[in-house]
């Protein structure tokens, strides 16, 4: 039974319909799940009800009905459950065996928020949900430099304020260790080096700049050292991201959000994939959101959404499922 990559509709009113049909030149099995009334006017798309023989050149469907047609650009709050059910009918289909991975086009939260009262802050959160309470992180990673870049933010969406606090041992060691067990499960890195970055300027250039990484930020590396994984830092962020720096780890864990994303989306920011690592199944997504300031335009650039279904099914193909 050929399994193909489920990509999951998103926001109907942004441009996700717009890439799904783009997205077939990644070359790789796809099967489209929303609903084919939010699809760009001229786009050939079929009905499948099983992924035994999926139509060459057309875009497969896997209908969803939802509640109401989209308006590029304007969210219609009527169809956010419908977004939120077509996220966990993937979820079923990768844990039933029938897809290889799942690629999730944007959501807007707002959107969700308001229509159906959505309690997560995203797709991570959402996903890990529905994988039972998962332990996962947030990596992204790039496709078109060398050395790769791959950054995994230990802390997210949170005011900078807040980052001291809430980057306790538990959450970086966390962090490090899901890490540490996706690169060798999903992208095939039998020994990954990993890098941690300190939270202060300069690593706090030895408590002059901050107590955390002489307090306990090197002493948690020493006892994962222990633990036989391969570990560099606490590292200065400012120098962690040059072509030389790069070759000399697989992914770096960094302390909190920006510090993660402004080196990749500098690098590569077209070909950046959002990756959840710690989830049963596979999830990648595109590193952009729904735009929809150009919405319906026909000027969205698929770039990233091909990066991601191209690396979900890598991916799929290094677990040995796809």
């Amino acid at each position: 039974m050929q399994r193909p990559v489920i990509v999951t509709c998103g926001e109907p009113a942004g441009i996700g319909p717009e890439l799904a049909p783009l997205m077939l030149a990644a070359g790789v099995p796809m099967v489209w799940l929303g609903d084919p009334r939010h699809l760009p006017e001229g786009c050939k798309w079929a009905e499948v009800t099983d992924f035994s023989d999926l139509p060459q050149g057309t875009l497969p469907v896997l209908r969803h009905d939802f509640a109401a047609p989209a308006t590029p650009g304007r969210a219609d709050t009527a169809n956010a459950q419908g977004v939120i059910d077509v996220i966990a009918r993937a979820v079923a289909l990768a844990a039933d065996g029938q897809v290889s991975a799942i690629c999730t086009l944007p959501i807007n939260k707002k959107a969700l928020k308001d229509g159906a009262s959505f309690p997560y802050p995203g797709h991570t959160e959402y996903l890990a949900h529905l994988a039972g309470g998962a332990d996962v992180v947030m990596m992204l990673a790039s496709t078109n430099v060398q050395p790769p870049c791959r950054v995994v933010p230990a802390t997210i969406h949170i005011p900078l304020s807040e980052v001291p606090h809430a980057l306790t041992p538990k959450v970086l060691e966390d962090a490090i260790r899901i890490t540490h067990a996706g690169m060798i499960r999903d992208f095939g890195i039998a020994a990954p080096r990993i890098a941690v970055a300190g939270v202060n300027p300069h690593a706090g250039e030895g408590g002059a700049m901050g107590q955390e990484e002489i307090g306990w930020i090197a002493g948690l590396l020493d006892q994962l050292r222990d633990d036989g994984l391969n570990l560099s830092g606490p590292l200065p962020a400012d120098t962690m991201f040059h072509a030389p720096a790069r070759s000399r780890y697989d992914a770096a864990v960094c302390a909190y959000h920006d510090q993660a994303l402004i080196p990749i989306k500098t690098l590569d920011f077209a070909g950046g994939v959002n990756v959840t690592l710690g989830l049963p199944f596979i999830r990648t997504s595109p590193d952009h959101g729904t735009a929809f300031d150009i919405a319906g335009q026909g000027r969205a650039d698929a770039a990233s959404a091909i990066a991601a279904l191209r690396m979900a099914w890598e991916m799929a193909q290094k677990r040995g499922i796809a």
